[in-house]
């Protein structure tokens, strides 16, 4: 059976889904996504997930012609018209067809597509054995700009992180804030920890605040650490006990080398372990279940 991919309203085949090429999503990257996951017949923080979808496109002022509960409807809908157990959701809503400037009141009505599919981000020997990244010169944009907060179609500040990445033989990219500060990945967030305590940088770093983020900070909590949201370098960073990415298709992934400094004892960490453990566990039991 191929892909069914839901589109205003209606399951289409994957050839047949199709956006004009007036669409200001295309051409100025103007509208707003989420990436969400399915285990087992459980969309993992479902309703988190269409909150900040809906606050994106707030912030955009982009008006998206559902209601929260019928776009978490829809996302369950596709699942099932794919007979998806597990997978990777991407939800998509862009400002729609318009002419060739930039005004987006003559985009009319927008699109919204959802995709449903398998993703696989890293290989399973960097879970095991922990990540090697590095630091690259493109800065994250700063939230004066284009505040990272808001997760919008134009991702081109992050796909040049992750250029330079993979130029550099790694499969991932610490981006710096406009001060210096860490930030947070091309496409993850990022933690460090220092004598049992859990360090990730705030909001106003210029990050995007993540929902596997924020659930591994509540986990770890429950769990009797102390987490903490401050500023730090890469001074703090290379001298950490141990670091770990959190992200929707990575969920948790230990970091072992940074800029050839290697991380505590080069090996994922005791805490991170157990985080990993722990975020299994909540995969079971935090989100809406279906049935196919």
């Amino acid at each position: 059976m191929g892909i069914k991919i839901y589109m205003n309203g209606k399951w289409v085949d994957k050839e047949e889904a199709k956006i004009s090429v007036f669409d200001h999503g295309l051409l100025y990257g103007d509208g707003v996504f989420e990436g969400i996951r399915s285990y087992d017949c459980l969309v993992f923080k479902l309703k988190e997930h269409i909150d900040r979808l809906y606050e994106s496109a707030h912030t955009l002022m982009l008006e998206i012609p559902l209601r929260k509960e019928e776009m978490e409807q829809a996302v369950l809908e596709t699942l099932k018209a794919n007979r998806l157990r597990d997978a990777y959701i991407r939800v998509v809503v862009t400002r729609g067809e318009g002419d060739l400037g930039l005004d987006p009141r003559k985009c009319k009505k927008p699109n919204i597509f959802i995709i449903a599919d398998k993703i696989v981000l890293y290989p399973e020997k960097y879970y095991r054995e922990g990540l090697e990244i590095i630091t690259v010169p493109t800065q994250r944009n700063i939230p004066e700009a284009l505040n990272p907060q808001i997760k919008s179609l134009n991702y081109l500040n992050n796909i040049l992180a992750k250029i330079e990445a993979i130029n550099c033989g790694v499969e991932e990219a610490i981006m710096l804030n406009s001060f210096g500060y860490v930030a947070e990945c091309t496409g993850d967030n990022i933690f460090m920890i220092k004598n049992r305590l859990i360090i990730t940088p705030p909001p106003y770093a210029g990050i995007l605040k993540g929902i596997t983020r924020a659930a591994v900070m509540e986990l770890a909590e429950k769990a009797g650490f102390e987490v903490k949201e401050t500023i730090f370098t890469r001074h703090e960073l290379y001298n950490a006990d141990e670091c770990f990415l959190t992200g929707t298709a990575a969920e948790i992934i230990p970091v072992v080398k940074i800029d050839s400094r290697v991380i505590g004892e080069g090996k994922p960490g005791e805490i991170t372990l157990s985080l990993m453990r722990k975020f299994k566990e909540l995969t079971k039991s935090a989100g809406v279940r279906y049935s196919l």
